[in-house]
């Protein structure tokens, strides 16, 4: 054992007694040198970890950049270690290069991607778009989970904290839920707002309550979050709380939010909101009420959404009256049918976002996914690819047939989609 420990060491030393600088000792060796050391790829990965324990803060980050640059199996562990160093950034870059390893091209667009050093404070900003994860068939290592999770509780810098749950998220690291509750007990924005998107991505309803005293959050940006979670994890306990927010909030964003959370909680008693709000001027809360009226499914509302449905302008309420509709029986697919709207607006870059997670839920009725195999198989690229998504989330051992044929497509940007589908379908399943 003391052999293997002493190896990494010995061979450091012995490439800064050879390599390019002819250094003679650890302390002339210089980022440069160590970049010209990763190009060895894999192989040099041990010497590019002995270096993690180098007092020079320059040297050690060059490692921790080319050691996820390489982004091979025998990379994680010295990144793991690298999240353990007292430094934010090396903090930062390493958990971008964990993320990296399992989703692959995410040094370039992760955080790590924007920092940028002024003396002895870094900067960057995190994207607007949060809303990426691995594919359910991916199982990231236990200890690359535990990693991040005590970052997110512990890190150097609130940055390091918010990009380690955000990475928790991506990963779906379940086994991480109570270091990011922990987390959410920060007071600062970031933090809490990563944390409560990395729930939505995880999707445990166990861990729904956790979140309950963030739905009056002083901050907007938290409190919707925090109302979004809420409607995700299904915690049907938090209902009270959420028509509370609804009737008493001045912030419109934060009304919405309420509005399309207590959508998702279908109840009785929620009957007159949907009600008042149906015909409201504000077409997102005219949506929300129309998924509130889908979820009751009652067949006693379909004439009134059809109504509804054929005087909605706008394309947002106007999906979610054709959800509704399909949830309350309108299955077939047909030229002018709600089923086959929410199929032809996958084709649409505005608004195929909102369509999808429609045909998800409905989706989750074997009828509806029979009515979907046409359009499936015979349908444009962009209603094919999302269709095979749909499926890889809502189906089960039934429809793997289909998205086997569809693994042949002609179009080889659909049949890769259809693969990928029954990867996930068959590992969920």
């Amino acid at each position: 054992m003391a052999f293997h420990r002493a190896t990494p060491f010995l061979l450091c030393l012995s490439f800064c007694l050879t390599g390019p600088a002819h250094a003679q000792d650890a302390t002339a060796l210089r980022p440069k040198d160590v970049r010209e050391m990763g190009k060895g790829g894999a192989d040099a990965i041990p010497r590019l970890a002995a270096l993690l324990a180098n007092p020079d803060f320059e040297i050690r980050l060059e490692a921790v950049k080319q050691i996820s640059e390489i982004a091979t199996q025998y990379s994680l562990d010295p990144l793991i270690q690298a999240t353990r160093d007292t430094d934010a950034e090396i903090q930062i870059r390493a958990t971008d290069g964990l993320v990296n390893f399992y989703l692959p091209g995410y040094l370039k667009t992760g955080f790590g991607s924007s920092l940028r050093r002024a003396g002895t404070s870094i900067k960057g900003h995190f994207t607007d778009t949060n809303d990426q994860a691995i594919d359910p068939y991916i199982t990231p290592r236990a200890d690359v989970i535990a990693a991040l999770g005590a970052l997110a509780r512990n890190g150097a810098t609130v940055d390091a904290r918010a990009n380690a749950a955000r990475a928790i998220g991506i990963l779906r690291g379940k086994a991480a839920i109570p270091d990011l509750v922990q987390a959410m007990h920060s007071k600062d924005t970031a933090v809490i707002y990563e944390s409560l998107v990395a729930l939505q991505k995880i999707r445990d309803q166990d861990a729904a309550s956790s979140i309950a005293f963030l739905l009056r959050d002083l901050d907007p940006k938290v409190q919707v979050a925090a109302i979004e979670t809420t409607g995700l994890l299904l915690n049907k306990s938090a209902l009270p709380d959420l028509v509370d927010v609804l009737n008493h909030s001045r912030d419109n964003k934060v009304r919405r939010a309420a509005l399309t959370a207590i959508a998702m909680l279908p109840a009785e008693s929620s009957r007159e909101i949907y009600a008042r709000y149906i015909g409201d001027k504000d077409d997102k809360m005219r949506a929300a009420a129309a998924e509130g009226y889908a979820r009751l499914k009652n067949p006693a509302d379909l004439p009134m959404l059809e109504k509804a449905y054929l005087d909605e302008g706008k394309t947002s309420p106007r999906l979610s009256m054709a959800f509704a509709q399909v949830m309350l029986g309108k299955t077939e697919v047909s030229e002018f049918s709600p089923l086959q709207f929410l199929v032809n607006t996958l084709n649409s870059a505005a608004y195929n976002g909102v369509a999808f997670p429609f045909l998800v839920e409905l989706a989750r009725d074997p009828g509806v996914r029979k009515s979907l195999y046409t359009p499936l198989l015979q349908g444009t690229r962009d209603e094919k690819i999302n269709l095979a998504r749909v499926m890889a989330r809502s189906g089960d051992k039934s429809d793997a047939p289909q998205l086997e044929k569809l693994s042949h497509d002609a179009d080889p940007e659909a049949a890769q989609e259809g693969l990928r589908a029954l990867r996930n379908l068959q590992a969920r399943t």
